[in-house]
């Protein structure tokens, strides 16, 4: 088993996921959607995972927050949080835990909220379900300071209002406060700045870190847009096709990436601190299969260094390479891993 743990200290990880695999029994075979994920994280860390999409970063989130219960996925190795392996949890001992010790904020607010009923009503019962003695006088006040601490103006009015008179910007925060209302120990925010534009985007990030340092919380944050996590996130894990192919600080990461995939993510970033004069470059091809991959490593059809050396990329699984706390799943000798990053993907002001 090729797993990667970023941290050393285990026994005091909030989160210890070990092994996960997610499959989906489809017509057209069985779909491995996460295979063989290992990571920890700590209360007050940031965790960023990043990856195009069909790379199994949605998937994992689900698989944490327990959401492929009933369904036709099979979900196997093991998540601990806090000691108690999750997977094992019976159903309504994982609905208690389920929004008051882990959260989660959706994607697209405008689906995640039910137009029928008010924003405030929606938080005030998520609040009540885990304090079932607070008189409900007591949650709306509750819920009114929550909606002023994420920037929601004149929260005693926009309380009583439904999801479309919010902006795009407001639902957002409005989610935030419904994942946030229980103080829960680890926040998992899945695409939360998509479909927001970059001045809000960067609001929202804000707001996000400084609750994170006024509760303490661990937070996933799932991008596929290496910009967004920037700044945010202490730790960075890259996935494609359902495994996890690099991992590190942030640093690592952006300044001392070793996959060709990280690679190409960064090269299709734009960058404000050089002048461009050529197009991005985008990654040629596409995810591959989660039914068929490709043979060897799952990247190497799009790899541009693929059998450079004859290294047997088409045909040899990547285990990690792990140097310096940095996990690398790939077949390029490290020493040429950190010279053709320094000549070809590096620039003089990074």
């Amino acid at each position: 088993m090729s797993t990667w743990v970023p941290t050393e200290g285990t026994s005091e990880a909030l989160l210890s996921v070990r092994d996960l695999k997610v499959t989906f029994p489809t017509e057209d075979g069985l779909v491995k959607a996460v295979d063989g994920l290992t990571f920890d994280l700590n209360a007050g860390e940031t965790l960023g995972i990043v990856g195009e999409s069909g790379s199994g970063k949605s998937v994992t989130s689900q698989a944490i927050m327990g959401l492929h219960r009933g369904t036709r996925a099979k979900v196997e190795g093991s998540i601990g949080f806090e000691g108690r392996d999750l997977l094992k949890l019976e159903d309504e001992e994982l609905r208690v835990m389920r929004g008051r010790d882990i959260a989660m904020i959706f994607q697209d607010p405008l689906s995640a909220l039910h137009p029928y009923y008010t924003v405030g009503n929606q938080i005030v019962e998520a609040y009540k379900i885990h304090h079932g003695k607070t008189s409900k006088s007591a949650a709306r006040a509750h819920v009114i300071d929550m909606l002023e601490r994420v920037g929601i103006p004149n929260p005693q009015k926009r309380i009583d209002q439904y999801p479309h008179e919010f902006s795009g910007g407001m639902r957002q925060r409005a989610m935030i406060a419904m994942a946030l209302v229980n103080n829960p120990r680890l926040v998992i925010a899945d695409e939360p700045t998509t479909a927001l534009d970059v001045t809000v985007q960067a609001q929202i990030l804000d707001l996000l870190m400084d609750l994170q340092k006024e509760m303490n919380s661990a937070i996933i944050i799932i991008t596929h847009d290496l910009g967004v996590v920037a700044e945010m996130a202490d730790k960075i894990m890259v996935m494609y096709g359902g495994k996890a192919v690099e991992g590190g600080t942030a640093d690592q990461t952006f300044y001392s990436a070793e996959h060709p995939y990280t690679w190409g993510l960064l090269q299709s970033m734009p960058r404000i601190d050089r002048e461009r004069l050529e197009r991005l470059q985008p990654i040629p091809g596409n995810p591959p299969s989660l039914i068929s991959p490709p043979s060897g490593c799952a990247f190497h059809p799009r790899c541009a260094y693929r059998d450079d050396e004859n290294l047997g990329c088409s045909t040899i699984v990547p285990e990690f390479d792990v140097q310096d706390w940095h996990p690398v799943r790939c077949l390029i000798p490290a020493p040429k891993r950190k010279a053709i990053f320094d000549t070809e993907i590096r620039t003089p002001s990074s």
